[in-house]
């Protein structure tokens, strides 16, 4: 992706839309711990230090006035971004009047895994001419909270923003041109074969480990080694190979290895409309997210990953019960509540941090647990019996629950009989079924939840069907639709023509070319959601319509605005331009899981066994 960038005015960084940067503009650094966004100018905007849910370190996308970590050419410049093949590591190629330099940049890792610190690593080669660069730093405030301040030491620029220590290190050729307890700025010049280093170490409430320079700088080459061994592990050679390659890559980057969670996107407050107040933060793991992606790295080959992931899950199902949401190092996440005395992206309120799905059942969750359960020893791994034992009990809830109104799948405040979540306790009870029938939970129950089973599916049947939309509507009593019910044909809900029908129905009403609005009403309220256009990919290739699957999912790609491959959470039909938070898990897993049933994996069955029969 190319930008044409104009001269600073030698103020704080400004991008086009009245100082910020277009959302689908950023690209996205990760270490399997945080996860730092980076403007087209060289502007890191967002950083939440030392974990992708801690309080952010750089917070310009939210305010003007927030933190930045920029190194931009000086003058006006060209910049071509692109991250490294099957990498996180991304590389930029400036040109100015002058000459043309390489910013290679990485939140850095070993090939043992992640760092005991966060390591930015940001470094300069000259190709061709002299490139002078300027940096400039400007520690945040975390949202109004905190007041950063300077610490003189031999061993560096220390900085610190609350309770995080961080040090700005360099080499001998970057010049540092001023500091205060609040910006840092320095210069530096390369030519033709000429290289230097710039990274920001930081931790939180804790000794400060300070490697050499070149150290930090081998480092960056590591970490790019790291992620393309990984993508080699890759299972997909469908005709959208690259689109899905880059969303695994982008889906590791939200997986927080300490515990094994998978965040639903690393922002918060990112706005689903422009001037809306459609503001959530999304840096926790949702179950519904959680089991969503265990089954994208199934269907890719990613075993470690999905177990790390489903044993996370099973252990926050035992400690805390079947919630919504569980905090990246696995507790109950705090209410919502709105920080004060920020602008907002865009000037749109609130900020806020905690979320106030905390609080609300979905039965959705049944269903993505024993989905989840099921895939999992569909390819060949085995539960323990402490997990099959949950999952028994689970089983019986659900059979308890399913007749009561739940908050559905969009986290409504109307308490509901939502068809999706209907549809959700029968996918459970279903896949409950298979996996006593096949000895991996246990059965005491087995006939229980066969008969609770089809309960729910006749009441679906009798509640839920409009025999005037030809379609299953968002819930008994009314005459809208959910673009959410197209995932009920990869749970193997029962009806094909019924199912088919009512997606013809839902692309009638809720689409915008390729883009579908999440159900009836939401085009007055927010964006398109992307994953809804995937799981309509999906569901038509899965009921035989290969061809309307196809142009959809190509016609979808094309549409979308040109950037690094990152997805946010919606988008704009009418400019391309992605709202929400970013980058958002659900998109990109909606694209892999499409992408594989349109080459043929219609998902692997429950057997219990290696696909290769050992």
């Amino acid at each position: 992706m190319t930008h044409q960038i104009a001269a600073d005015d030698g103020q704080a960084p400004r991008g086009p839309d009245g100082g910020f940067w277009p959302i689908q503009d950023y690209a996205a650094l990760g270490d399997g711990r945080s996860v730092a966004l980076v403007a087209p100018d060289g502007s890191t905007d967002w950083w939440c230090v030392p974990n992708l849910d801690s309080p952010a370190m750089f917070d310009r996308i939210l305010h003007n006035e927030g933190g930045f970590f920029q190194l931009r050419p000086v003058g006006r410049f060209t910049v071509t971004r692109r991250y490294r093949e099957d990498s996180n590591v991304l590389e930029s190629v400036v040109e100015t009047a002058d000459g043309t330099a390489r910013l290679t940049e990485s939140l850095n890792s070993s090939l043992a895994g992640r760092l005991p610190w966060t390591e930015f690593a940001r470094r300069v080669e000259g190709i061709s001419g002299t490139v002078s660069f300027r940096l400039r730093a400007r520690l945040g405030t975390q949202c109004g909270t905190v007041s950063p301040w300077l610490q003189p030491n031999p061993n560096g620029c220390i900085f610190h923003v609350g309770t995080v220590l961080g040090l700005l290190r360099h080499t001998d050729n970057v010049r540092i041109l001023e500091q205060t307890d609040e910006h840092i700025e320095a210069e530096v010049t390369v030519g033709a074969d000429e290289r230097a280093l710039i990274a920001i170490l930081a931790g939180d409430d804790e000794p400060l480990g300070v490697p050499p320079i070149q150290e930090i700088d081998d480092r960056l080459d590591t970490s790019d080694h790291a992620w393309r061994d990984w993508a080699r592990g890759i299972d997909y050679d469908g005709k959208h190979r690259e689109a899905v390659r880059r969303s695994a890559l982008l889906l590791k980057l939200l997986l927080y290895s300490p515990s094994g969670a998978i965040a639903a996107a690393a922002t918060t407050s990112l706005p689903e409309r422009i001037g809306g107040n459609k503001n959530w933060d999304y840096r926790y793991a949702w179950i519904r997210d959680s089991a969503f992606v265990v089954n994208a790295f199934l269907r890719i080959g990613s075993v470690p990953e999905a177990k790390a992931a489903f044993t996370w899950l099973m252990r926050r199902l035992d400690d805390y019960g079947p919630q919504v949401l569980y905090s990246l190092s696995g507790d109950t996440v705090p209410d919502q509540q709105e920080l004060p005395g920020v602008e907002g992206y865009r000037g749109s309120l609130p900020v806020v941090i905690g979320n106030q799905a905390t609080k609300q059942h979905q039965h959705g969750i049944y269903g993505d647990i024993f989905e989840t359960a099921a895939l999992f020893v569909g390819v060949g791994n085995v539960l323990d019996q402490k997990s099959a034992k949950l999952l028994a009990a689970l089983a019986d809830q659900c059979a308890d629950r399913w007749r009561q109104k739940d908050a559905g799948i969009w986290e409504l405040t109307e308490l509901q009989h939502y068809t999706m979540s209907k549809i959700s306790c029968w996918q459970a009870l279903a896949r409950a079924c298979e996996l006593a029938e096949r000895g991996h939970i246990p059965a005491d129950c087995l006939p229980r939840w066969s008969r609770e089973r089809d309960r729910i599916g006749a009441w679906i049947e009798e509640n839920c069907w409009s025999e005037k939309r030809q379609a299953y509507v968002f819930h008994p009593g009314t005459e809208k639709l959910d673009a959410s019910l197209a995932l009920a044909i990869r749970f193997g809900f029962d009806g094909r023509d019924r199912l088919s029908s009512t997606l013809d129905a839902i692309r009638a009403e809720l689409g915008h070319g390729p883009f579908l609005y999440r159900y009836s009403g939401m085009e007055k309220e927010e964006g398109a959601f992307l994953a809804c256009s995937f799981w309509m990919a999906e569901a038509l290739a899965l009921l035989g319509r290969d061809a309307e699957a196809d142009e959809l999912f190509c016609e979808l790609l094309r549409r979308l605005p040109p950037n690094t491959g990152i997805m946010a959470e919606m988008v704009d039909p009418d400019t391309g331009n992605h709202l929400g938070n970013t980058p958002q898990g659900l998109s990109h897993l909606g694209l892999i899981h499409a992408a594989c049933s349109m080459a043929g994996d219609k998902a692997r069955p429950l057997t219990g066994e290696r696909e290769d029969g050992r």
